[in-house]
């Protein structure tokens, strides 16, 4: 799974210094932050909706596809910012072993 991940961040990274003519990504980079965000929101709202419909009906596909479409869109904003998929999952992998009440506990209790 890491190595779907490497390949599409080093895709995402080049493409924000291509051609916005040619290139949705870099054309998102281009529009800049505000333009990023709300393709994530939209993304978000479109798999809540497919969560909602595959509860009700048992078929997951549609809530796949816009989950990928939100983690896609997500990691565009990651790399906007300087970030990664990579920065992320050192998090993800760092909170193993902690139990994610006593995680939240301690997130919300440094700011």
């Amino acid at each position: 799974m890491d190595d779907v991940l490497d390949r599409l961040s080093a895709i995402l990274a080049a493409r924000k210094q291509a051609d916005p003519a040619s290139s949705y990504v870099a054309g998102l980079h281009e529009k800049g932050l505000n333009k990023i965000l709300e393709k994530v929101g939209e993304e978000a709202t479109e798999t809540i909706l497919a969560a909602k419909d595959a509860e009700r009906s048992g078929d997951t596909e549609a809530l796949v596809q816009e989950t990928a479409d939100l983690w896609f869109h997500t990691l565009v904003m990651l790399s906007h910012q300087g970030a990664s998929a990579a920065d992320v999952l050192a998090v993800l992998e760092a909170r193993f072993g902690t139990s994610g009440l006593a995680e939240k506990a301690a997130r919300t209790s440094g700011h």
